[in-house]
């Protein structure tokens, strides 16, 4: 992959942040127990990800939607498709994360990496988004570059630690 062009910009997505738009934009993001939802339409060269860090929480309230959280993150996404004058079905949605960050095998007794997993399918059924890829579960850490321009998308999955800076 060569680097971003003089025009293109590079945005680092932390954990509960999402980016909707166009143009000559590279998300990237860090996935370990954590999953990112991607979309993208391509025919409109438009699209967003999201990396939320858990399913969903127990009492939202009159809170404002938070991207920290899989169903609140995808509703973000969602609403950005709707501002746009698109529909949800148009797009291809990819899925990746997830993963068990602890030392083989071990799994913490809550399972975050596999409710995040669950809940990433669960999502796109009661949504009706079909998967047209998915990297989700297993060992060490992801990450991710999606060029908004040609909805390319590369993916590097590791199991050292993750590369120093990168949460």
């Amino acid at each position: 992959m060569s680097g971003p062009g003089p025009a293109t910009r590079d945005i680092f997505l932390r954990p509960g942040e999402w980016y909707f738009g166009s143009g000559a934009v590279r998300l990237r993001t860090t996935l370990g127990s954590c999953v990112a939802i991607v979309l993208w339409h391509p025919r409109l060269k438009l699209g967003g990800m999201c990396h939320y860090m858990l399913p969903n929480r127990s009492d939202r309230g009159s809170q404002p939607l938070n991207g920290r959280y899989a169903d609140e993150a995808l509703e973000l996404l969602l609403g950005e498709v709707r501002r746009s004058h698109t529909q949800p079905g148009d797009y291809e949605f990819k899925l990746f994360g997830g993963a068990n960050m602890f030392p083989s095998g071990q799994r913490r007794p809550d399972d975050v990496p596999a409710r995040n997993v669950a809940e990433a399918l669960a999502l796109m059924h009661e949504h009706g988004l079909p998967v047209k890829a998915q990297s989700l579960g297993g060992e060490g850490y992801r990450q991710l570059v999606f060029d908004l321009e040609s909805g390319a998308l590369w993916m590097r999955q590791g199991h050292e630690p993750a590369p120093h800076g990168t949460p």
